[in-house]
C-alpha cells in the first residue's frame, strides 16, 4: 500500500446562502478527479453567519506525484470552471504540507 506523504490544501469561501450549491458543485465537478488521482481527499465545511468556508485536503506519496497531476507547479491553483459565480474571491494557491503524523478515526475513510 502506497503512503501519502504530502498533502495539498485549498480554502475557499462563499455567500452562506449559496454554500449548499457549492458543496453539491464541488462534489460534482471537483472532488472526483482527484479521487482518480489522490490517494485520498477530504472536503471540510465551516458555516459561519454570512458566509461558509471550504477545505480540499489531498493525500499524495510525494511532489511528484502532485506535480503530474497539476502538469507544472504542484501550488498553482487551477479553478473549476464555475468558482468565479461561487466563490468570494479566487484562491491564488494550493498549501503543500508534509504529513508528520497520520492517524484516523477507526471507522473513517483512510488516505492511504
Amino acid at each position: 500500500m502506497t503512503t501519502a506523504t504530502i498533502a495539498g490544501v485549498w480554502r475557499g469561501r462563499t455567500r452562506r446562502e449559496i454554500a449548499d450549491e457549492y458543496e453539491q458543485y464541488l462534489k460534482a465537478e471537483g472532488i472526483p478527479r482527484l479521487l482518480q488521482n489522490a490517494l485520498g481527499v477530504q472536503l471540510l465545511r465551516e458555516d459561519l453567519d454570512t458566509e461558509t468556508w471550504f477545505a480540499t485536503t489531498s493525500y499524495w506519496p510525494d511532489i511528484e506525484s502532485m506535480t503530474a497531476f497539476t502538469k507544472g507547479t504542484p501550488t498553482k491553483m487551477h479553478h473549476l470552471k464555475g468558482d468565479g459565480e461561487y466563490l468570494i474571491e479566487l484562491p491564488e494557491g494550493i498549501a503543500i504540507h508534509t504529513i508528520l503524523v497520520d492517524r484516523h478515526p477507526s471507522g473513517r475513510n483512510e488516505p492511504n
